[in-house]
């Protein structure tokens, strides 16, 4: 019986959770799905430039855990750039560390911690906001 999945940690969730080619309707392209843990080792290892050693302290996991985690993630972009698929970035094991919050009526997005509450827009005041982690589920299982 294998050991349970560790929780892998993501430092915030995605602003786009979907890309597909232009010109083409959704419907009729066949999709590629991302998790949110090889989303963050493709993030931390081809954008912030980390090391493999680096990026996996960062995720809390083992380095040969991120090698396999990194390469899954760039075979899957790949094939979402060569043949023209819909890339949807869901799923996978994981916390968050921060949060990304979005307000439906300025538009203005802001970081803040996982733990961190918030009921308005810091800039219009509006209600009207969206939390991002919550979109993938997460928010209050992700400040233990």
């Amino acid at each position: 019986m294998p050991r349970p999945e560790k929780h892998r940690i993501v430092h915030e969730p995605p602003i786009f959770a979907e890309f597909k080619p232009m010109g083409v309707a959704g419907r009729f392209l066949e999709r590629t799905y991302l998790s949110l843990d090889e989303f963050e080792a493709f993030r931390l290892a081809d954008f912030v430039g980390l090391s493999h050693t680096e990026a996996s302290d960062e995720m809390e996991i083992s380095r040969s855990t991120f090698t396999r985690l990194i390469e899954k993630a760039r075979k899957k972009i790949a094939d979402h750039i060569i043949h023209g698929k819909v890339l949807t970035i869901d799923g996978g094991n994981i916390h968050f560390r921060n949060n990304i919050i979005r307000c439906y009526d300025c538009g203005h997005m802001f970081n803040i911690n996982i733990k961190t509450s918030f009921a308005e827009c810091p800039v219009c005041h509006s209600k009207n906001i969206i939390n991002l982690a919550g979109g993938f589920g997460h928010g209050k299982c992700c400040t233990k």
